[in-house]
């Protein structure tokens, strides 16, 4: 384990791959013992062998972890173990001090907020996180479990990602609970998420800008295949349509939550015959693109583009003028998923499943009444 030290001062610990020993036993679950064993004896991985047609050495590389297993042996030996409900003993010889805290990408403030509510919670717990990522993707390729197996955390937190069911599942046989965090789509009634009033959030920056006299409003959104991209275009539609404004297809683009789509979608907007006069983006990212593109256009604002941004990242503040946006606490729903995280590692029951936290408008200076 080394320690880390980013720019800002915040300290956090990288984990780097390990090897479980292989001289522990695994133990049958309750309805397993009354349905299949006379007494409440531990299975051996010798028994799980013996039940997948396997050497002991085969799967012990496979609850360790390990590679060099022939996919179609690892899934044998994932089915058994899934199916009789096999599970670590309590007692392990070196039990996990860290939760891992995994992205689609960990770079940028919003994965910053998120590491500093982590490492508090953690920290009160005498625990450490590790951090992954999977490089742009919304969920793991082949190979992921068993590098989180060999890392052997608490508890995971997947933030603005997914894991399919069958890495649920494997993870779930082997004791490490998963707790989502942004959840990209509908969470999963049997797997806790936190997530934020995203709907509820747009809905509230666009009437923002209808009070203001705006009618010709934009939206930028984060890619529709995620489902916090999809609530706020729905709460942005909704409150357009609460005023009888039709939507126009033209002004709604889709980007990627990042700087570079906001800069060139707000391009083609302000392009257009009839160019908005407000433009509601997806994230803070988003709007410092908007900002720069309205520069290239002697755009000012807010006198001629109001902007509205989500997330009220730290660098909010500090734009030129400073960005109006939406609120939502990062840091604390972080928090609240490795809270979450740490009590299912312990065998806590969760007093409630999901967590969504609320959002509001924080009223800066890029928003202003429609001129004349």
């Amino acid at each position: 384990m080394s320690p880390c030290k980013t720019a800002d001062g915040f300290r956090f610990h990288r984990f780097y791959r390990n090897v479980l020993p292989t001289s522990y036993t695994l133990a049958m679950t309750a309805s397993e013992e009354s349905d299949h064993a006379p007494s409440a004896a531990p299975a051996t991985i010798a028994k799980i062998a013996e039940l997948a047609g396997v050497s002991i050495p085969t799967v012990s590389k496979v609850v360790n972890g390990r590679a060099q297993v022939a996919p179609e042996t690892r899934a044998r030996v994932e089915a058994v173990i899934r199916s009789h409900g096999f599970q670590r003993r309590k007692r392990l010889p070196a039990p996990s001090t860290h939760v891992e805290l995994v992205f689609h990408e960990l770079e940028g403030a919003y994965a910053m907020e998120a590491i500093r509510g982590a490492e508090r919670v953690a920290a009160g717990h005498g625990m450490a996180v590790a951090l992954s990522q999977l490089g742009g993707r919304q969920s793991p390729g082949r190979g992921w479990v068993e590098d989180v197996l060999a890392r052997r955390p608490s508890a995971l937190v997947t933030v603005f990602c997914g894991l399919t069911a069958s890495q649920h599942a494997q993870l779930h046989s082997r004791g490490i609970p998963v707790v989502v965090l942004d959840p990209t789509g509908k969470p999963d009634h049997c797997v806790p998420s936190v997530g934020a009033g995203n709907w509820t959030g747009a809905l509230t920056a666009t009437r923002h800008l209808l009070e203001r006299g705006h009618r010709r409003i934009a939206a930028i959104t984060g890619p529709l295949s995620v489902l916090s991209s999809r609530a706020r275009l729905d709460g942005y539609r909704a409150a357009l349509d609460a005023e009888g404004i039709a939507l126009d297809p033209d002004l709604v683009r889709e980007g990627n939550f990042n700087v570079d789509d906001g800069l060139a979608h707000a391009r083609v907007l302000l392009r257009l015959p009839e160019p908005p006069t407000a433009i509601v983006t997806g994230n803070d990212l988003q709007a410092l693109g908007v900002y720069q593109a309205a520069a290239e256009a002697g755009v000012r604002i807010p006198h001629d583009l109001s902007i509205v941004g989500f997330d009220d990242l730290p660098l909010a503040q500090w734009t030129s003028p400073p960005l109006t946006t939406i609120r939502q606490p990062l840091a604390e729903m972080a928090e609240a998923a490795v809270t979450m995280a740490i009590a299912l590692s312990r065998g806590e029951n969760l007093p409630q499943e999901r967590i969504e936290y609320a959002t509001r408008l924080v009223l800066r200076a890029s928003t202003a009444p429609l001129s004349a």
